[in-house]
């Protein structure tokens, strides 16, 4: 495992991270796996040299920090560990436990510390945009955060590129701790990201950290069953142009003696726009499928191929839920071309 500079900040991570959304409680959700069924999963990204985990407090509404950080420090010293954590979903009904005020924003702080044992979080990521809250009252108290020690760095995730260069913008003029990382969505189905969000952040020397690569799984099947039941998201997948792709991944993947999921991973980590992927797994052998893909390389006829069908789609996040299916047109859509000779 390479361990790489986050960003422009001193810290070393791990060349992936591991996101653990699928790590909790399966009351939560029914596709999380409970605590028990974790543990090997778990074991086997530190013994493949992993040290950095996402978590949330939303995520198994807290249950997903105990049990991640809690068999992560029973198999390692926290100090070996890079581990982040989110805030901003509602975490129970009083209207104060959600958002980015600074009211929610410490308590949430003081929980999740309390939830992973441990006195201070190596990256403190806000969940979404607040259009409830200023943006200065949110960047303030996430400076008093890290001047308090809880957090060592911050970060954001899933909003619009002008949202969050005006969120770094303020903190700058005020003094302010800055946003050193952005989580976002990038995979061969959903590369949005590419027109300003990633390359506002290779400006500015700031980390991007890449989730579902396999685009919430419909690039290696549509995911399981029970993931189908209990994911909308997975819903803005599946056009025309997604099914070409996907069926491109497959093509090359055997063409190559490979699985779908490592040329998926594999693609994102060729682009050179994430600075960490991203992946999730519920076995294992998905914890291998993501090494893996650290050793694979492409031809540029083989990046054309996947990357040809593509073409603007809607933004995915909170703020935008449409979805307008995309048809590849009379000329493209009949057959799916053969993938390059390996």
């Amino acid at each position: 495992m390479d361990y790489i500079r986050f960003g422009a900040t001193g810290l070393k991570t791990s060349r992936l991270c591991m996101g653990t959304m699928g790590i909790g409680s399966s009351a939560w959700k029914g596709w999380v796996l409970d605590a028990d069924r974790s543990v090997p999963i778990l074991k086997a990204a530190l013994d493949a040299g992993i040290t950095f985990y996402d978590m949330a407090d939303w995520y198994s509404t807290g249950v997903n920090e105990e049990v991640v950080a809690g068999t992560l420090t029973k198999l390692t010293h926290r100090d070996n560990l890079v581990l982040a954590t989110k805030a901003f979903y509602p975490m129970s009904a009083d209207a104060n436990d959600q958002g980015l005020s600074r009211k929610h924003l410490f308590r949430s702080i003081d929980r999740s510390l309390q939830r992973m044992g441990t006195d201070y979080v190596d990256l403190y990521i806000v969940h979404a945009f607040d259009p409830d809250t200023p943006i200065e009252e949110t960047m303030c108290a996430l400076n008093d955060i890290v001047r308090s020690g809880k957090a060592r760095y911050i970060g954001a995730s899933t909003m619009y590129a002008w949202q969050f260069a005006k969120m770094n913008a303020i903190a700058e003029k005020n003094g302010w701790t800055r946003f050193v990382n952005m989580q976002c969505q990038y995979s061969l189905l959903y590369r949005e990201e590419e027109r300003e969000m990633m390359p506002y952040c290779q400006s500015e020397g700031i980390a991007v950290t890449t989730f579902s690569p396999l685009a919430r799984g419909y690039l290696v099947g549509g995911g399981s069953a029970a993931r189908k039941e209990f994911d909308p998201y997975l819903d803005f997948f599946g056009d025309e142009i997604d099914r070409e792709i996907a069926a491109r991944v497959v093509n090359l993947a055997k063409e190559r003696g490979l699985s779908p999921s490592q040329v998926a991973q594999a693609w994102v980590l060729a682009t050179g726009n994430s600075t960490v992927p991203i992946f999730g797994a519920d076995h294992p052998d998905q914890v291998r499928d993501a090494i893996a893909a650290l050793s694979i390389s492409f031809s540029a006829e083989e990046r054309a191929y996947l990357e040809e069908p593509y073409r603007p789609r809607d933004m995915i996040n909170d703020y935008n839920p449409v979805r307008r299916p995309r048809a590849l047109g009379p000329a493209t859509a009949a057959t799916v071309p053969a993938a390059p000779k390996a």
